[in-house]
């Protein structure tokens, strides 16, 4: 099944990726659960650090997930800036006219 995944076109992986099918990538099952099983534990690690560590103290960031074939990745959310924030205010007041 591995090699049948492995031999599928990168068209018909984006879409059983938008479908979210992750297990029809080119990764097989096992592969999948070793993933799951890594993901659990560096979010079990990040609790227990964050656990013990000073309220006071910076947190360490939230482990991301292993990448998978055939699952898009999670993008961060873009962050406005002060001249972002100012465009965005000429056009809302009609400055795009």
């Amino acid at each position: 099944m591995t090699a049948l995944r492995a031999a599928l076109p990168d068209e018909e992986l984006a879409q059983q990726a938008d479908a979210g099918e992750p297990e029809k990538a080119r990764w097989s099952q096992a592969e999948l659960l070793l993933a799951s099983a890594i993901d659990t534990l560096r979010r079990v690690e990040y609790v227990l650090i964050c656990a013990n560590t000073d309220s006071k103290s910076k947190r360490p960031a939230p482990p991301e997930p292993i990448a998978r074939p055939g699952v898009t990745t999670r993008r961060s959310k873009p962050v406005l800036t002060e001249a972002g924030a100012g465009r965005l205010f000429e056009l809302i007041n009609g400055g795009a006219a």
